[in-house]
């Protein structure tokens, strides 16, 4: 394995020649990504929360079980979250992910993340393992959501009467199997796989890596520290996506070029 803690400035020739030779033949790359990504925006990471809810954990909020016996206060929750992930942006790293999809025939983002910056980055095929706090839906008749909530007369309710929650995985609840399986093929399928900003220690999601190596697969770990997947990694990056990301980018662009 190749593992570089990048304290400087990256530069191209600081890439394993295993690495840039995979580069050149790939087609097919998979970007597995976690809240690490999203922390370069500015949005706190899960237990991160400030403030008020560093009172709550967040095992007993997003829950079915929370939202039954409380709505309100999940809501409140959810809309706090909302205005941060409204106010942030895509990084470097969204925008370079984005950049490559004309780099190669096929890129595919495989995200826990629920805040939508792959898609504001421009980014189109992507699998939310989570689920997109953008959308909402009724626990009753499974209505979908996706505008904006009126909140006026308290929690909203769909037309049938049922209550209108986030469009989110909670605590307990089985991962949309629809995305799971998408990002499944995907990690199969791939020529690398790229894990981000992730401590790949939430499962099921996480054993999508394992899928990707036992395939044969090229794992690159991009991550500000390492994680317990950084051993069975092939190229690991100790530093922030949206310092590394680019730089691969770069890479890519100017072997393009010479090669035209």
């Amino acid at each position: 394995m190749s593992f570089q803690n990048l304290n400087s400035p990256p530069l191209l020739g600081g890439l394993s020649e295993a690495f840039l030779h995979k580069l050149s033949q790939a087609k097919k790359i998979v970007f597995f990504t976690g809240a690490g990504i999203s922390a370069e925006s500015g949005i706190p990471t899960f237990r991160g929360q400030y403030g008020l809810w560093k009172k709550f954990k967040p095992e007993e909020l997003a829950n079915y079980n929370a939202f039954i016996r409380n709505p309100e206060l999940v809501w409140e929750w959810y809309n706090y979250r909302k205005k941060i992930i409204n106010q942030a942006k895509p990084n470097d790293g969204h925008l370079a992910i984005a950049q490559m999809q004309g780099l190669f025939d096929e890129v595919t983002v495989v995200t826990q993340n629920i805040d939508n910056l792959h898609r504001r980055a421009g980014s189109k095929n992507i699998f939310e393992l989570h689920g997109n706090i953008e959308r909402n839906y009724c626990i009753k008749c499974h209505k979908y959501y996706n505008e904006d909530l009126d909140f006026s007369n308290g929690v909203p309710k769909c037309s049938c009467g049922g209550l209108i929650r986030p469009d989110v995985v909670w605590f307990g609840e089985y991962l949309p199997q629809d995305q799971f399986e998408g990002g499944e093929t995907a990690a199969i399928q791939s020529d690398i796989f790229f894990v981000v900003g992730t401590s790949a220690v939430v499962y099921p999601a996480a054993n999508l890596i394992h899928v990707a190596k036992k395939a044969g697969s090229f794992i690159v770990e991009v991550n500000v520290e390492e994680t317990e997947i950084s051993s069975i990694c092939d190229e690991s990056f100790l530093r922030e996506a949206g310092k590394i990301l680019p730089e691969i980018v770069k890479h890519l662009k100017s072997f393009n070029n010479k090669n035209i």
